[in-house]
């Protein structure tokens, strides 16, 4: 398994009442921070969350210094039930991303 690891510093807080950020908040937030046009942060994020998405197929961590950790996750098959028949149904094992907060993004939180 090969391991990424980056060192980002992430102080972004959504302007909107209901604390809620989008995908366009975040690109606007990004591109007050950056200095940059909002087209270049969303191609920024895109391309995130596009390396992101192929390490995580292909089995690799992603560490974040300061931020957390992406991972995969192998979930088992298991016997469910229907909550409404109560039937028992099979539920097919499949793979889960898994976050977990680093301790920068912690303190920040806290």
């Amino acid at each position: 398994m090969r391991l990424l690891t980056l060192t980002l510093d992430f102080n972004l807080q959504s302007t909107k009442k209901n604390n809620l950020m989008n995908k366009s908040d975040l690109i606007s937030a990004m591109a007050d921070k950056a200095g940059i046009t909002k087209s270049q942060a969303g191609e920024a994020l895109d391309a995130f969350m596009d390396s992101t998405s192929a390490a995580l197929k292909g089995g690799e961590k992603l560490i974040l210094v300061g931020f957390g950790t992406f991972s995969v996750n192998e979930r088992a098959a298991r016997t469910g039930r229907n909550p409404r028949t109560g039937k028992e149904i099979k539920i097919a094992a499949k793979k889960v991303v898994k976050f977990k907060a680093g301790s920068g993004l912690s303190d920040k939180v806290n």
